[in-house]
C-alpha cells in the first residue's frame, strides 16, 4: 500500500461507497470517512472496509474536509481527497504510485486529474465534460480553500504536476437527488459571488488551469448580465461544444448543469441583493 491517507466525505452514500473504498482497496493506507449524518448504512459499510470513521456536524465541503485533516491523526505523506461518488482505476492507482514516489523529496506537492464525467449511466464526452481537481497533496502543505463553493485544493508551497490517467465521476444518484444537490450547490454559489463582489480574493496557489476557469469565471460569466448568461452558457456548451452529441443524458445534464443551475444561482443573487436592500 501507498503511504497516503484518503478522506472522503459521506451523508447517506451507501449506493456509492462499497464501489468507491473498492477502487482504493489495496492503494491506500488508510482511509477516513467523515459522515456528517448519514441515516442509511453508510457508516457501518465503511467500517467494513476498516475505514476509520468520524462524525462531523456538515456546514460546507472545505470547511468539513479540512477538519478532517486537523482532527484525524494522519500521519502519512500523502493525503487524496476522493468523493463517495468518485472511483479510481487500477491504472490510475499504478500512475500515481510512480508519481508519489518519484516525487516525495521534491517540491512537486501535489498531483492533479481529469475525470470520466457519467451521467445516468452514459459517459458525457461533449461539452461540459471534463472536471478537474487537485486531489492529492502533501501532508502539511495542502487543504481546500475556505469557500462555501468551487472549493480547490490548495498548496502552501511548491508545484503540481497532471497524470495522464483519470479518475471516475458518478454525479448522478436519481433526479430528486440531484437537484436538491445543485440547489445546495447554488446557495454556496451565491455566497461566493457576494464574498468576491465585496471583495474577497479569488486568486489560488493551485494547478494553472484551475487558475485560469476561476480567472473566466468571474472576470468574464458574470460580467455577462443575469440570466442571459445562463441561456449563453448552455448554448456555448449544448450547442458549439456539441454536447447534443449525447443524446438525452446530454441534454438533461447540461440543461442542469449550465442553464437551470446558473438560472437559480442568479435567482438566489437577485433575492439576496433585494433583501439587503430593504
Amino acid at each position: 500500500m501507498e503511504d497516503l491517507t484518503a478522506i472522503i466525505l459521506t451523508k447517506n452514500e451507501s449506493k456509492n461507497i462499497i464501489a468507491c473504498l473498492e477502487s482504493i482497496k489495496g492503494f491506500a493506507k488508510r482511509v477516513v470517512v467523515i459522515d456528517s449524518g448519514s441515516t442509511d448504512d453508510t457508516v457501518d459499510l465503511a467500517k467494513q472496509y476498516n475505514a476509520d470513521v468520524f462524525i462531523n456536524e456538515f456546514e460546507y465541503y472545505s470547511k468539513q474536509f479540512n477538519w478532517g485533516i486537523d482532527n484525524a491523526n494522519i500521519d502519512t505523506k500523502w493525503i487524496l481527497r476522493l468523493d463517495a461518488d468518485e472511483r479510481f482505476t487500477p491504472e490510475l492507482c499504478k500512475e500515481v504510485a510512480i508519481l508519489m514516489n518519484k516525487h516525495k523529496d521534491d517540491d512537486i506537492n501535489g498531483i492533479t486529474m481529469e475525470a470520466w464525467l457519467y451521467f445516468l449511466d452514459k459517459r458525457i464526452r461533449y461539452g461540459v465534460r471534463k472536471k478537474r481537481k487537485l486531489m492529492i497533496f502533501k501532508n502539511g502543505i495542502g487543504r481546500i480553500e475556505d469557500r462555501k463553493r468551487d472549493a480547490h485544493s490548495i498548496l502552501s508551497e511548491g508545484k503540481s504536476i497532471s497524470t495522464k490517467e483519470k479518475f471516475i465521476h458518478y454525479d448522478f444518484k436519481d433526479l430528486d437527488s440531484f437537484i436538491s444537490k445543485y440547489n445546495f450547490y447554488a446557495t454556496k454559489e451565491m455566497q461566493d459571488y457576494i464574498d468576491y463582489i465585496q471583495g474577497d480574493s479569488s486568486s489560488i496557489n493551485t494547478d494553472s488551469t484551475i487558475k485560469n476557469t476561476r480567472k473566466k469565471k468571474f472576470g468574464m460569466y458574470y460580467k455577462a448580465p443575469m440570466f442571459t448568461r445562463a441561456w449563453l452558457w448552455f448554448i456555448y456548451n449544448y450547442i458549439f461544444r456539441l454536447g447534443f452529441l449525447d443524446g438525452k443524458e446530454g441534454l438533461m445534464f447540461h440543461y442542469y448543469e449550465c442553464y437551470w443551475y446558473r438560472f437559480l444561482v442568479d435567482s438566489k443573487i437577485l433575492e439576496y441583493k433585494k433583501s439587503t436592500m430593504q
